[in-house]
Order: C-alpha cells, then structure tokens, then sequence
C-alpha cells in the first residue's frame, strides 16, 4: 500500500490521482479536476490597452458645416456703398455746396476781370470803370506790371533819409546825416538764398506809391496821396529806430529824398546816357 499525504498538504496538480497512485482507491471528488481550472489571463497595460480601443482618425478630412440658404429679403436690406463726391450728400446739402461753389466761382472771375482791366492798356472800359476797378484793386491787389510788353525800368532809383534828434543830455537838436536806405535792402539781400520778400519790396512800392500819389511840388493828390505820406513815414522812422539813431535821444523830424541815376549802355552801344544822379527832396516831416 502506498502512502498518502493529507490532501490540504498537496499542490493543485496533485489534487488528481492517476491510477498507478490511487492504487484502485476511489477519487477526492471535493478536488477540482484539472481541465475545470480556468486559464490564468496576462495583464495588460492600461494605456495600450486605451490606445488599442481608441479609433482610428480618418485620413478624409472632416465635411464642412452646412450653409443655411439667406433669409428672404437681406440683400434687399443691406446698405449700399455711399458714393463719393458731391452726389453722396442729401438733397439739402448738395444745394447748400452748389450755391457755395457758384458764388466762389463767380467773385474769381469778377477778380480776374478787375485785374485785367487794371493792368491793360487804357481802354473804354477800363476808363469808364476806372473808379470801380480802382476801389478793388487798391490797395490790397495792387499790380506793378502792364501788358502787352511795358517799358522795362532803365534808372536806379535810392530812398535816403535824414534826420534831426533832440539829445537828452541838454535838449539841444543833433543833425544825422543821409542814409542810403536801399543801399542797406540791397545788402541785406545780396547773396542769399531765402532774400527777404520785405526787403525786395517794401521800399521801392511805398516811394512808388508816393510819387504816383502826389505832384511835381510834392503835394498829395486826394486821400490816397496823405495814406502814401504816412505809410513812408512810418518805414523810414522804423529803420531809424532799429539802427540806434532813436538811441541818441528823441527823433524830432525826418527828411527823405530820392538819388535817379540812369542806366548806363552797354560797351558795345554807340547811345549816348547821362549818368548824372538827380535828386528829389521832400520837405521836412515833423513827428
């Protein structure tokens, strides 16, 4: 008889008996038979195993969303582009900007006329209109050029002051001598790039608005002729208080006077020119 270990002392193969060990002893039914015992399963890991559930994306790229057709009447509703210009305003404005234009357009035109009148030869109408024209132009728009092919100006003419100052010390009047007032304009000017607009012009417009203003004996013709007189009056006291003579004491009068001398031939000309310089003096201005 073979011997036999307790049956809670023996693995789990062993549960079974084979006939060559039972020695025709009957079975432990209680034990399971080895066929019955379930076969033990591997893990598997979590994120392969997520990895492996996950679908495949398709290489088809996704549908685009459908487009709902428009609502009925939203063309109709959307607001058309604002043309440009003068038509884009509403009716009033556009009346408003047409009475504006018309009324620039028309006082050009009526300026342009005024000047070609004033600066064309002497006409019937020019003659005739010649106290309307004169009104406009002068003196903001005063012209210094005629048509058709003027004279070109043939002298060299100089503004020179003097004066008379009242010194403070003891009262008594200091003469200073002429001063050559275009001279100094033209030295001002002279070799630069951005010459002064007051110093080409200045001068030469306010002796030219004296003399044409006023007689051969020096005497103003209507209003215009006294505003000449006060308007050189005031340049040539400026430019003696700015070049220090006011500095010497009080100035009391003022003299001006103006130094013609013609322009001489050129070498190769036989004409014959008096160079002579001539001198035009006005009377003394007391201030």
């Amino acid at each position: 008889m073979v011997g036999r270990r307790p049956v809670g002392c023996q693995p789990l193969r062993s549960t079974l008996w084979t006939p060559d060990d039972r020695g025709g002893m009957e079975s432990n039914e209680r034990e399971p038979a080895e066929a019955d015992v379930p076969q033990a399963v591997p893990p598997i890991d979590p994120p392969v195993a997520a990895a492996a559930a996950a679908p495949v994306p398709s290489a088809r790229p996704p549908a685009d969303p459908p487009v709902e057709p428009p609502a009925e009447g939203a063309a109709e509703r959307a607001t058309p582009p604002r043309v440009p210009g003068i038509a884009g305003l509403s009716a009033p404005y556009r009346v408003v900007t047409a009475l504006a234009l018309a009324v620039v357009g028309l006082a050009a035109c009526g300026h342009l006329a005024l000047v070609f009148l004033h600066v064309a030869p002497s006409n019937t109408v020019s003659k005739q209109h010649a106290q309307t024209v004169d009104g406009w132009i002068y003196p903001e728009f005063e012209q210094n050029w005629k048509l058709f092919a003027p004279n070109p100006l043939q002298q060299n003419i100089a503004v020179e002051v003097r004066a008379e100052v009242r010194s403070r010390l003891g009262g008594e009047l200091i003469p200073v001598g002429w001063r050559d007032l275009s001279a100094e304009d033209g030295a001002a000017i002279r070799h630069g790039l951005l010459p002064s607009h007051t110093r080409q012009n200045e001068l030469r417009r306010a002796w030219d608005f004296f003399t044409g203003s006023h007689d051969e004996d020096n005497k103003p013709i209507g209003e215009r002729g006294e505003l000449s007189e006060q308007y050189l009056r005031r340049i040539a006291l400026s430019r003696l208080t700015d070049d220090g003579t006011g500095a010497r004491g009080e100035i009391v009068r003022i003299q001006l006077r103006s130094a013609t001398r013609a322009v001489p031939a050129p070498p190769w000309s036989d004409e014959k020119t008096d160079t002579q310089t001539y001198y035009r003096e006005l009377p003394w201005w007391t201030l």
